[in-house]
C-alpha cells in the first residue's frame, strides 16, 4: 500500500527558519535591548544634567545646596525609573515580535503544505484563525505529542505573555496568574505575606527576564528542530474535528473543488 506526503518540513527551510529566528534575537539584543545595559550611568548623567542647568540660578543667600542635591538626585531616581519601565516595555516587544513571527511561520508552513494536496480555501483559512490548542490538536494529529515537549509548556507561556502584553486584563491573564505567575512582577518579592498573592497582580504586573527571553527563544528553536520531517496520510488517523470539517467543506463546494 502507497503512502502519501502530507506535511513535509524540507531541511533546508527548516534551517532558514532556525537562522531566521537567531538573526532576530540576535539582533534584538544588539540593537534594542543593549540600549538599556547601563541605565544606572544614565540616571546619574540626567541627574548632573539637571544639578548643572539649575546651578546657573543658585543663589547662596536664598538657596540651600542640599536641596538642590536632594532634587538632583530624586531626578535621577524618577529617570532610572522611567528607563526601567522602557527597558521592560521593550524586552515584551522583543517577545510579542519573536512569537508573532513563529506562530506566523507555522501557520503560513500549515497552509501551504495542505495546498499541495488539497483543494479549497476553507481549510487553509481555518489554520489562520485556528486557536493554539487547535493547532497543537493538528500538530498531535500526526502522531507528534508536541504537548508532552518540555518546550510546548514554554511556548504556552509565551502566548499567554503577549496576549496580557496586547490585551491587558482577560482570560490570558487569569491563566497566566494561575499557571504561570513567574511572569508577575512580585512587589514584595515572595515575602510570603498577604500582598504577594497573585490575585493583587493585575497586567501592569507583567514582566519578562532576560533569562525568561532566552528560555522563549530556546523554545521556539527546539520546536523547529523537531518538527517531524515527514508526515504521511496513515499517520494522520484522528485529525481535530475542526479540521476535517473544514476538509469536507471544501470537497461539497463544487467551486472550490474545480479550483486550480
Amino acid at each position: 500500500m502507497s503512502s502519501y506526503v502530507l506535511f513535509q518540513m524540507w531541511g533546508p527551510f527548516r534551517q532558514s527558519l532556525i537562522k531566521g529566528h537567531l538573526f532576530y534575537v540576535e539582533q534584538a539584543r544588539k540593537r534594542l535591548l543593549s540600549q538599556f545595559d547601563e541605565i544606572e550611568v544614565d540616571a546619574d548623567q540626567a541627574a548632573e544634567e539637571w544639578l548643572e542647568q539649575s546651578g546657573q540660578h543658585f543663589d547662596p543667600d536664598r538657596h540651600d545646596p542640599g536641596d538642590f542635591y536632594e532634587a538632583a538626585n530624586d531626578v535621577g531616581i524618577e529617570f532610572y525609573g522611567l528607563l526601567s519601565g522602557m527597558r521592560e516595555q521593550t524586552r515584551l516587544s522583543a517577545v510579542a515580535g519573536m512569537f508573532h513571527e513563529w506562530d506566523k511561520q507555522l501557520r503560513d508552513w500549515l497552509a501551504r503544505e495542505i495546498q499541495h494536496w488539497h483543494r479549497g480555501d476553507n481549510a487553509t483559512l481555518k489554520v489562520w484563525s485556528a486557536d493554539f490548542g487547535q493547532i497543537a490538536d493538528l500538530l498531535e494529529s500526526f502522531g507528534w505529542n508536541v504537548r508532552n515537549a518540555d518546550y510546548f509548556r514554554t511556548l504556552d507561556a509565551c502566548r499567554l505573555v503577549v496576549n496580557v502584553y496586547k490585551h491587558g486584563e482577560g482570560k490570558s491573564l487569569d491563566e497566566l496568574k494561575s499557571s504561570f505567575p513567574e511572569y508577575l512582577d512580585d512587589l514584595f518579592n515572595g515575602s510570603g505575606g498577604a500582598f504577594s498573592d497573585t490575585k493583587y497582580r493585575d497586567h501592569t504586573h507583567l514582566k519578562v527576564s532576560d533569562d525568561q527571553f532566552q528560555a522563549f527563544s530556546d523554545a521556539i528553536l527546539a520546536f523547529w528542530r523537531d518538527v517531524p520531517e515527514n508526515v504521511i496520510d496513515s499517520q494522520m488517523t484522528d485529525v481535530p474535528d475542526w479540521f476535517g470539517k473544514a476538509i469536507m467543506k471544501d470537497r461539497a463546494d463544487p467551486q472550490q473543488a474545480s479550483k486550480k
